[in-house]
C-alpha cells in the first residue's frame, strides 16, 4: 500500500505536464520589410552577369554565335519575372554544382557498407 501516494504524485505530475505542454507557445507576428523591385532586379542581374562571365558559359555562347555582351543585352530585355526565374535556377545550371554533396554521400554509403560487413564477420580487404 506504499505505492498509492507515489502513483498519485506521478499522476498529478503527468496531468500538469500534459496541460502545460499542450498550451501553444507565444508567437510573434510582424511585417517583414520587402526589398524594392529595383533592388531584386539588380541582385538577379548581378547573379546572371557573374554566370555569363564564366569561361565555360562564354565558350558555350560563342558556340551559339553570341558574345557575353550580346547575351546580357538580350537578358536586359526580359521581364522581371523571367529574370528572377533565371537567377533562381542558376544554381542548378552551374557545372558540378552538386558534386561535393554527391561525393560525401558516396563516401558515407561506402563507410556504412564496410561497417555492416565488419559487423557481420566478413573481411574487407582494400589493396
Amino acid at each position: 500500500m506504499q505505492r498509492k501516494p507515489l502513483y498519485k504524485f506521478i499522476t498529478l505530475y503527468l496531468i500538469i505536464a500534459v496541460i502545460i505542454l499542450s498550451t501553444p507557445a507565444q508567437g510573434w507576428a510582424m511585417f517583414i520589410p520587402s526589398e524594392g523591385e529595383a533592388s531584386i532586379r539588380h541582385s538577379d542581374m548581378a547573379a546572371i552577369q557573374k554566370t555569363l562571365e564564366s569561361s565555360v558559359i562564354k565558350q558555350r555562347l560563342l558556340d551559339y554565335g553570341l558574345s557575353s555582351e550580346e547575351a546580357l543585352v538580350k537578358v536586359n530585355q526580359l521581364s522581371q519575372e523571367q529574370i528572377h526565374q533565371i537567377a533562381a535556377n542558376l544554381e542548378s545550371l552551374q557545372a558540378g554544382a552538386d558534386g561535393v554533396d554527391a561525393l560525401i554521400f558516396l563516401l558515407l554509403v561506402a563507410i556504412i557498407v564496410v561497417v555492416i560487413l565488419q559487423a557481420t564477420g566478413h573481411k574487407v580487404i582494400v589493396k
